[in-house]
C-alpha cells in the first residue's frame, strides 16, 4: 500500500510525524511510507530513508514548495498513493489531494479544509489531552485500528555520528562532555529566558570547570551569537553557527551531554536523536511540555514551564540555575 503522510509545517512540527510514519512502516514492511514536507525538511525526511540509514522508514520524499496548486497535484498523481493520512492540514493541500483524486483521505475534523477528505476523525487537539505526536500516533489507527503505536527511542540513529563529534572535538581542541545552550527560538515557542538569564545559567555551568560550554546557532542567528560573544568573551565558550546542515548537526549534538534550549525546533532534533534536554516552555496549555514534549525517551527529558508572575519566575529561574550548578 502506497501511504502518503502530509505534515508541511516547521521542524518541531514535522519530528512529531516521524513515530507516525515509523509505525505505519512498522505495521506492514509493504507499506510503502511517502513523506510530503515542506522544503526546510527535505534533508532530514530524506535523512529518514532507508536507503541512507538502517532502520529507516520512509521510502520517498516529496516536498510542497508552495509554487502553486497544480504543482503539488502532479507530484501527489505521480506517487500514485492509496491513501494519505494528513497529520496537519490546511485548505491549499486539502483541495491538492481531492484533485489528485487519492482514495482514501484522513485528516483531523478541524477548519473548513475537512470537507476534502473521505475520512475526517475528531481529536479536539486543542483540549491536549496527549501530546503532539501521540495525536499524530493516533490518527494512523484510522487505516490499521490495531496498528502497534510504540516506536523505538531514538527514532533516529547514524551509523557516523560518533565520528562527526570526534571530528568537531579535534577541530575545536575539546576534551571535556559537551554541554550546549541554544539560546535563540523560533516556530510555536513563546517563552524563553532573557539573555541576562541564559549568561547567568551558562556562568553556572563554566564555574564547575567540568563541562565544555558550546552555545549552538542557526545560520540566520548571526547576530545573536555576536551578541553572546560579547557577554562571554573572556570565558572559555564555543560559539557554533551551524551551517553543514540540518543532518550533520543532529548527528552532532547526538553525542551531547545535555541540550538546554527553550521549546524549539533543535529540541525537538535533540530529542529525536536521544540528547539529554533541558527545555524550557509557556505557563499555558497550547504551549506546554504536555502538547509539545519530545518524541525521545521521557527520563532524558527535564521541562519546565516559565511562569508569567514575576516572583515565580524568580523562583523557577534559581531552581534551574541549581540544576545547572550540580549536573
Amino acid at each position: 500500500m502506497n501511504i502518503l503522510v502530509v505534515r508541511t509545517d516547521k521542524l518541531g512540527d514535522f519530528i512529531t510525524s516521524l513515530p507516525a510514519m515509523y509505525a505505519l512502516k512498522q505495521h506492514s514492511p509493504k507499506n510503502r511510507i511517502i513523506a510530503c514536507v515542506a522544503p526546510l525538511n527535505k534533508e532530514l525526511a530524506l535523512a529518514c530513508t532507508s536507503s541512507l540509514v538502517e532502520g529507516g522508514f520512509i521510502d520517498e520524499v516529496i516536498v510542497d514548495d508552495g509554487l502553486g496548486l497544480w504543482s503539488l497535484v502532479k507530484k501527489l498523481r505521480h506517487v500514485q498513493a492509496d491513501v494519505s493520512i494528513t497529520l496537519f492540514s490546511n485548505t491549499r493541500v486539502a483541495l491538492a489531494q481531492f484533485l489528485a483524486g487519492i482514495p482514501k483521505r484522513i485528516a483531523p475534523a478541524t477548519k473548513i479544509a475537512q470537507i476534502f477528505y473521505t475520512d475526517r476523525v475528531k481529536q479536539r487537539r486543542s483540549e491536549v489531552k496527549m501530546a503532539e505526536f501521540e495525536y499524530n500516533l493516533e490518527l494512523t489507527k484510522a487505516l490499521f485500528p490495531s496498528i502497534n503505536l510504540e516506536y523505538k527511542k531514538p527514532l533516529l540513529a547514524f551509523s557516523d555520528s560518533k565520528n562527526i563529534y570526534e571530528l568537531f572535538c579535534t577541530n575545536y581542541n575539546i576534551d571535556k562532555e559537551i554541554i550546549a545552550f541554544h539560546v535563540g527560538f523560533g516556530g510555536s515557542s513563546d517563552a524563553n529566558w532573557n539573555l541576562d538569564e541564559y549568561e547567568i545559567l551558562i556562568r553556572a555551568v563554566l564555574k564547575q570547570e567540568k563541562y565544555q560550554v558550546v552555545l549552538t546557532f542557526g545560520p540566520d542567528e548571526v547576530k545573536l551569537c555576536e551578541e553572546m560573544q560579547g557577554r562571554l568573551q573572556k570565558e572559555a565558550v564555543l560559539f557554533y553557527i551551524s551551517t553543514e546542515g540540518i543532518v550533520n548537526f543532529a548527528k552532532l549534538i547526538s553525542n551531547f551531554k545535555l541540550f538546554v534550549s527553550t521549546s524549539t525546533g533543535t529540541f525537538h532534533l535533540a530529542s529525536l536523536v536521544g540528547t539529554p534536554t533541558m527545555t524550557f516552555f509557556a505557563a499555558s496549555l497550547f504551549a506546554s511540555s504536555k502538547r509539545w514534549k519530545g518524541v525521545g525517551d521521557e527520563k532524558l527529558q527535564q521541562n519546565f514551564m516559565i511562569p508569567h508572575a514575576k516572583d515565580e519566575r524568580v523562583k523557577l529561574f534559581e531552581s534551574v540555575k541549581k540544576r545547572l550548578s550540580a549536573v
